[in-house]
């Protein structure tokens, strides 16, 4: 489980494709603290530490992952929001982020506001609770943020200066694919109001 505050920026060193799967091997400053099956969060997606040497660590994201986050996009050079998993006794400074994109969406609009920023994503409606409501919560490539005027299928968010500089924020622009993962306490309550509906 995460938590949506981005540790740092870690970058993409080299892929490897094994049949359908890709080996990512990525460089961030947190690696020398890493273990072997330890979990983090890479753009929002979970994913386990397979490997480490020197600076550098191992991740594998297999065939649907990479369909359905933006992680199949990514060539060296990139860098991605990375976040270690919760501790029991962190404080939640974001909301719940449990590291399982849903799908992705697509920037349509990046707006100046005079020292902050405004983004407007695009998504496919899938039902189900993968929705945004004004003032909910959502992560954005694993960065918990709160939603501004949402539609059916879009909505925007405010960016201040520390996350566009820290996050991979500042690389987004108009038409930059990113990870969505809907508020979870939403779509379980869209499935108790489906299975109660069904009776």
């Amino acid at each position: 489980m995460f938590s949506g505050i981005v540790e740092a920026m870690a970058e993409v060193v080299a892929i490897r494709e094994d049949r359908t799967n890709k080996d990512f091997t990525m460089r961030c400053p947190f690696t020398g603290e890493l273990k072997i099956d330890q979990s983090v969060a890479h753009n929002g997606v979970c994913l386990t530490v397979v490997s480490i040497e020197g600076d550098c660590y191992v991740v594998t994201a297999m065939k649907e992952t990479l369909e359905r986050s933006n992680l199949g996009l990514l060539r060296v050079g990139d860098r991605v929001n990375v976040e270690r998993s919760m501790r029991p006794e962190a404080l939640l400074d974001g909301h719940i982020v449990q590291g399982h994109v849903d799908q992705t969406a697509r920037c349509v609009k990046r707006e100046d506001a005079d020292g902050s920023w405004y983004f407007t994503f695009e998504y496919e409606p899938q039902g189900g609770g993968m929705t945004t409501v004004e003032k909910g919560s959502v992560a954005v490539n694993g960065v918990s943020l709160t939603v501004c005027d949402p539609t059916a299928n879009s909505f925007r968010v405010a960016i201040i200066p520390y996350t566009y500089e820290h996050t991979n924020f500042h690389a987004i622009e108009e038409g930059t694919v990113v990870n969505l993962e809907f508020d979870i306490v939403g779509k379980y309550i869209a499935r108790l109001m489906e299975n109660y509906l069904h009776k």
